[in-house]
């Protein structure tokens, strides 16, 4: 299977820049969220569109980044 109608964006969440990346395998839509400086996946999600995918990863990728301390130096 090949991925199609591939898509990536920059957005914020929680005050921190995150990447947005969303494809279409088969009949079924994937999303992954992931911090543009390290590039760690902070989540891999699936569902029946676009935006139910997108709309979840961003949903976790909150959840994660929310919790996360900033120190000022």
């Amino acid at each position: 299977m090949k991925a199609e109608e591939y898509q990536e964006r920059k957005v914020e969440v929680a005050g921190w820049p995150v990447n947005l990346t969303s494809y279409r395998l088969g009949a079924e839509w994937h999303s992954k969220a992931d911090n543009v400086s390290p590039g760690a996946a902070l989540s891999r999600t699936t569902g029946a569109t676009r935006e139910e995918a997108e709309e979840k990863a961003l949903k976790r990728a909150e959840e994660l980044l929310a919790r996360t301390k900033r120190h000022t130096v």
